[in-house]
């Protein structure tokens, strides 16, 4: 029989993550995919980026609009709850046998509470993680705990989510995801890249992408406003945005970044650019800067450096090319100092990147269409053993 599995999504940079997973399923003839897209996907401001996902020869099932005009907090919970309603609505319609998600946002969190509800079985990447700057920390241990399949990128991620009492059977390691993309995109030569942004890049570029912190004490603009400080010092540097998320604060930060643009000749912004476009930039720049989970999970496989500004990927496991820095300009100018030092540069050959060298997404496919699903909505807490927790 069949099995249905169906993907939700609903970011730009989720469903990249998610893409070979998908197609996997889709020409596997022992899976049905049915993909349910929502959140920023929907959204003309955030560039409507499930036609991407159509592109990619994708047929999305349903599509569960949630977003709310308002990013404060009371509009993100307000866009939680139509998601849940949404979803819910989706998942009766569906009946799929098995539900994949990925990371940590609060559209996911949504989903995942009403497969909880319908006890439909939640399959989780990218669980067991650490953004302690960001709000995304508890709804990704949440989601952990209403899931029942676990794809960790790393042991020691492995380890904490059966720290969280998941049954250590159900947690496979398997690798960040994204090193996938990286392996089986043929990504753009320079001057493609440049004829497909409508921008040149100059003897020096970076990367920069700045998301919103959500629980961090210094306010979202101030962190933005040093960023920017700095930035703006590099005249002989060609830099390429790409726009926050929907979270608390996206959009005066959106609104930042724009003014900025309009005021440097020598920065461009892009709502999104796609996987394609945007594993190229990082083929071609020299750096990635602000505080992406790309700048710590893809740029090293690369050999690129990373400045990881603020406390949003705290937590995460780090390459040796990763420079953290406050979000102060005279620290983050200090980083970008660090980026272009000689010993710096000539160390970037020699770097491992902890998520892995990839094959993650295989690995997934493989365990969702043989692991038997039948009876796993129903779980046993799994306590550590006594060893673990220093008992004698």
């Amino acid at each position: 029989m069949t099995r249905k599995i169906c993907v939700i999504t609903g970011t730009r940079a989720e469903y990249g993550l998610l893409r070979w997973v998908m197609q996997g399923i889709k020409d596997d003839s022992d899976l049905a995919l049915q993909v349910i897209a929502t959140g920023m996907h929907l959204s003309p401001e955030f560039g409507l980026t499930y036609r991407e996902i159509e592109q990619d020869g994708f047929q999305i099932d349903r599509k569960v609009e949630m977003l709310t005009s308002s990013d404060t907090p009371a509009g993100i919970s307000k866009s939680m709850g139509l998601g849940l309603i949404g979803i819910a609505d989706a998942l009766q319609e569906l009946s799929p046998d098995l539900i994949i998600v990925l990371g940590d946002r609060f559209e996911i969190f949504a989903a995942v509470a009403a497969a909880l509800v319908a006890r439909i079985p939640v399959a989780h990447l990218h669980g067991g993680e650490a953004t302690e700057g960001a709000f995304d920390e508890a709804l990704r241990h949440s989601i952990t705990k209403m899931s029942h399949l676990h794809f960790v990128a790393a042991e020691e991620y492995r380890q904490r989510v059966i720290q969280l009492g998941e049954s250590p059977e159900r947690v496979f390691l398997v690798g960040g995801l994204g090193i996938d993309n990286i392996k089986r995109l043929k990504l753009l030569d320079r001057a493609e890249l440049e004829a497909s942004l409508g921008f040149t890049l100059g003897q020096k570029s970076l990367l920069v992408t700045f998301h919103p912190v959500t629980l961090d004490t210094v306010s979202n603009v101030d962190q933005m406003t040093e960023l920017l400080a700095a930035l703006a010092e590099l005249q002989d540097t060609q830099l390429i945005f790409t726009m926050p998320n929907a979270d608390t604060d996206g959009r005066v930060l959106i609104s930042m970044v724009e003014q900025f643009v309009a005021q440097h000749a020598n920065a461009r912004a892009y709502t999104s650019l796609g996987q394609l476009r945007y594993l190229s930039c990082i083929a071609h720049v020299d750096g990635v800067v602000g505080n992406s989970s790309s700048g710590l999970i893809e740029a090293p496989s690369f050999r690129k450096g990373s400045i990881n500004i603020g406390d949003r990927q705290r937590g995460r496991l780090q390459a040796a090319s990763v420079i953290n820095s406050a979000p102060i300009r005279q620290n983050i100018a200090a980083a970008l100092t660090r980026l272009y030092d000689a010993d710096f540069q000539a160390g970037l050959s020699r770097v491992y990147n902890p998520y892995g060298e990839g094959g993650a997404s295989e690995k997934v496919v493989e365990t969702i269409k043989h692991f038997a699903i039948d009876d796993i909505a129903k779980k046993t807490f799994y306590d550590l053993p006594a060893s673990f927790l220093g008992a004698q």
